[in-house]
């Protein structure tokens, strides 16, 4: 392995790590060198430090419940005091409660809000100041790496998650304003929309039906891209928004106007609205007005590049 792509020396913290996707992240970084914190609710948390210690790694678990505040800042004192530094930051942890929006219960959104959204900002609160400590004292910049869990929901919703979908979206906007927060302290912020095989996915995407050994929604390929954002090489990359899954990693561009609508004086009135905008959107149907990105864009780019056995 590279020097660049070496996190010898480097610790990591790892939320929802006891099983599927932050599993495999946090197995990852330990191949690669980190020492892990892995964090989870349960037992699983435990299984994952001893399996990454049986490999010749360094591990630690801390369980418990990542939308509780203060365990955010217990995680970032675990890693100091176990392994001398706090270097990279994978949140990963999260829940499902699908619900259409009619059927929505009040602790179906606080839920998913909670541990999502609430969960990422408790551990990039805290690794921040420990950051923006450490490169006070340094008197410049320091080696930090935040990469967070968003979705291909936060693009273009999902009609039975409007909670997840929210929650992602919100995650998308605290990676960016994290990433605009930290970079003159050496933090690079970055997120990712896996798309992957694990618990939390198995009613959406089901049982491996590929050819044997290979599954193109396999949580590795998926783990490789957070090796790589946790790693020097990296350092040019911050505020971005990755999907990856198979073969594919396709970087998101920035929002942008699609048109632009001008009052002939100085506001419009309600007539001039739908002189200009019911024309426009005339034909589109209302089951497509919404849809300003979709999987099928996505499709449309592993077709383009040949990579037709991952989609």
């Amino acid at each position: 392995m590279t020097e660049s792509l070496s996190l010898a020396g480097r610790t990591a913290v790892v939320t929802g790590a006891g099983a599927g996707l932050g599993r495999a992240e946090a197995l990852a970084l330990a191949a690669a060198g980190a020492a892990v914190v892995v964090n989870d609710m349960g037992d699983g948390a435990h299984a994952v430090a001893a399996e990454i210690a049986a490999a010749g790694g360094c591990a630690t678990a801390v369980t418990g419940d990542i939308s509780d505040w203060s365990l955010g800042e217990r995680l970032v004192h675990e890693a100091v005091r176990t392994f001398g530094s706090m270097d990279i930051l994978v949140n990963n942890a999260g829940i499902l409660r699908d619900k259409m929006i009619f059927n929505l219960s009040e602790s179906d959104w606080d839920d998913v809000i909670r541990v999502h959204l609430k969960g990422h900002a408790a551990t990039s609160r805290a690794a921040a100041v420990h950051w923006r400590e450490s490169s006070k004292a340094a008197g410049g910049p320091v080696y930090g790496r935040v990469v967070n869990t968003s979705s291909e929901a936060f693009l273009f919703g999902s009609a039975g998650q409007p909670n997840y979908s929210a929650a992602k979206a919100g995650i998308t906007a605290l990676t960016l304003s994290t990433a605009q927060g930290l970079s003159r302290y050496g933090v690079r912020a970055n997120a990712i929309c896996p798309r992957a095989r694990t618990a939390m996915t198995a009613d959406a995407f089901g049982e491996n039906t590929a050819n044997a050994g290979f599954d193109p929604l396999s949580p590795d390929r998926v783990a490789t891209l957070v090796h790589y954002l946790s790693s020097p090489a990296s350092d040019e990359i911050n505020g971005q928004v990755f999907v990856v899954y198979g073969k594919m990693v396709a970087l998101m561009a920035a929002p942008k106007v699609e048109n632009r609508f001008d009052a002939a004086g100085s506001a419009f009135s309600p007539e001039e609205l739908e002189e200009l905008l019911t024309p426009y959107f005339a034909g589109r149907g209302p089951h497509e007005n919404y849809a300003a990105f979709s999987v099928a864009e996505l499709e449309k780019v592993a077709l383009a590049t040949g990579d037709t056995a991952d989609v």
